[in-house]
């Protein structure tokens, strides 16, 4: 019997080179089809949410994919959690309508970026945030990254490559808040993302944390669509893909 299986994926991307197979890298998308292909003998392509670059993590990254088999999903959770290195964890399996696609259904994404933001670098935890020395001005960040909610043509936070029709999107909500005393994390969800869309924002925040920008220069940058105006791409290891609506 033909089934449609969605799953839910937490991965910390440091050790691959993004979700997307490619022929000579290690990716996620890699490690889960050989997974499905060792239990079930086919060939399988997996659908992700979208694609998250080298190095970035994910707590909620969605996919799917079609097999005829007689295996429930709880059989699936079970053996691929078996099958995949500690990196990568299934967190849910079901079967899905037939039309459901992970990418052309998802109704909005959910990205979270964390800077810790203090003199002294981390040892533990190093590769989940982006460390700042200088102190950040968070009202400053805050007022700017208001101007990114609604629908706006987001070309100037846009990185080389992007694969889009269009390079409007709308942001839903958008966020600045303390972790702790430390942690500083933007919080960004939208109807969709352009390639290096969050990094580009958060680089560009970060000047104005910094005092090199003032939040009008920033709303001046959006409107602008021109990307070398923008901040430098922040790094990848402070990105986690959060959730993906339905």
């Amino acid at each position: 019997m033909r089934k449609n299986f969605k799953l839910t994926i937490e991965y910390d991307g440091t050790c691959y080179h993004g979700w997307q197979r490619q022929s000579k890298e290690p990716t996620i998308q890699e490690e889960i089809e050989k997974a499905l292909e060792r239990m079930t003998g086919q060939k399988i392509f997996l659908k992700g949410s979208g694609r998250t670059d080298a190095g970035v993590h994910a707590y909620g990254q969605v996919a799917n994919f079609h097999c005829e088999t007689a295996l429930s999903a709880e059989v699936f959770l079970k053996g691929l959690n078996s099958l995949l290195p500690k990196d990568i964890v299934i967190k849910a399996c079901e079967i899905v309508p037939e039309h459901f696609h992970a990418r052309y259904s998802a109704e909005s994404k959910t990205y979270v970026y964390r800077i810790l933001n203090r003199h002294l670098p981390s040892a533990i935890g190093r590769q989940y945030a982006w460390h700042i020395r200088t102190p950040l001005d968070e009202q400053a960040m805050r007022q700017a990254l208001g101007y990114i909610i609604g629908t706006h043509d987001f070309k100037a936070f846009e990185g080389a490559g992007s694969p889009r029709a269009s390079t409007t999107r709308t942001v839903i909500e958008a966020k600045i808040f303390r972790e702790d005393l430390d942690y500083l994390v933007i919080q960004i969800t939208a109807n969709g993302f352009l390639r290096f869309m969050a990094r580009n924002i958060v680089g560009t925040l970060v000047h104005v944390g910094a005092g090199k920008l003032t939040p009008d220069d920033f709303k001046s940058i959006l409107m602008s669509r021109n990307r070398r105006q923008a901040g430098a791409t922040a790094p990848p290891h402070g990105l986690f893909l959060m959730k993906v609506e339905y």
